[in-house]
């Protein structure tokens, strides 16, 4: 089996903004010492919650280096890499690595997209450029590119590739991909109202969206389904389902942007093209916080 980057619960984590729409970087700090405080076992950066679409290579590179810092190994500090253009996806993994990331993930390709023959090409250039593990990241609501089960079976067998986050929201595919793969391609689950349906098929964990709210909820989910205990991990799941849910009722990373500033965590507005969250969604969304008793 391949050297597996984290088990349990790993946040996608916002990237915090200024009222000018640069990236706070004090803010940025203090949200991943939170993480790690409760129990948050890895995190990822510039990732979709990350807003890595609209940060410019600078700031990407900046943010993955002020987060390998900041957590000095406390946690594996998972980077987000992955592009439409091949040789740009190169680039930025290698700058990535040098920087000391644990890991990379890369979603598929977007918009210009590829057939599945495509997709393996395109994952193993980049998983050659590197030495650091890749995790794939399977998408395509997003995307409009799907990993289908047996093109994973083709990619588990690079020694960089260790693991896919599968946000397909496909059980079936995401089971017949387990079933193919095994151990060669450990799942983590990509979408949170899917993660204990996930590790029950055998999955290693989830890269949440949740967490940035509760991340120790998140990770005793997880840990609860990693130890066998699947009653227990189901009733939280299903007590925090709707809040869940809820940071999904707008285009991510708008509604969890939008709770986090609720709590008063202060972590700015996302960049445009995302609007901010309307005044229906902000009274439904801070309903379910009351609900719950974190606002």
């Amino acid at each position: 089996m391949k050297k597996t980057v984290f088990k349990g619960s790993a946040t996608a984590i916002v990237t915090p903004m200024y009222p000018d729409g640069s990236v706070n970087f004090e803010k940025f700090r203090e949200l991943l010492d939170y993480q790690i405080n409760y129990g948050t076992d890895a995190v990822v950066v510039c990732g979709t919650t990350g807003e890595s679409a609209t940060l410019n290579t600078e700031e990407h590179v900046k943010t993955i280096e002020c987060a390998v810092q900041h957590v000095n190994g406390r946690i594996p500090v998972i980077a987000g890499t992955g592009s439409n253009d091949t040789a740009y996806g190169i680039e930025l993994s290698k700058e990535a690595e040098s920087l000391g990331a644990d890991a990379l993930l890369m979603v598929t390709p977007y918009y210009n997209k590829t057939s599945q023959s495509g997709l393996i090409r395109h994952f193993n250039a980049m998983a050659d450029a590197v030495s650091v593990p890749v995790i794939l990241y399977n998408v395509p609501s997003r995307t409009g590119c799907n990993i289908l089960p047996k093109t994973c079976l083709e990619l588990s067998k690079h020694e960089n590739i260790v693991a896919i986050k599968e946000a397909c929201g496909n059980i079936s595919q995401i089971a017949e991909t387990m079933a193919l793969c095994g151990e060669e391609l450990p799942v983590y689950s990509g979408n949170d109202d899917q993660t204990v349906p996930i590790m029950s098929l055998g999955g290693i964990g989830v890269i949440s969206v949740f967490a940035n709210i509760l991340p120790k909820t998140m990770h005793d989910i997880a840990a609860s389904c990693l130890g066998g205990d699947f009653k227990t991990a189901s009733a939280l799941h299903l007590k925090y389902l709707d809040l869940m849910n809820a940071l999904f009722c707008d285009v991510n990373p708008i509604p969890v942007k939008a709770a986090m500033n609720m709590l008063g965590l202060e972590v700015g507005e996302p960049r445009l093209p995302l609007d901010l969250l309307n005044e229906s969604n902000s009274k439904f969304l801070e309903g379910i916080l009351s609900k719950h008793g974190i606002l």
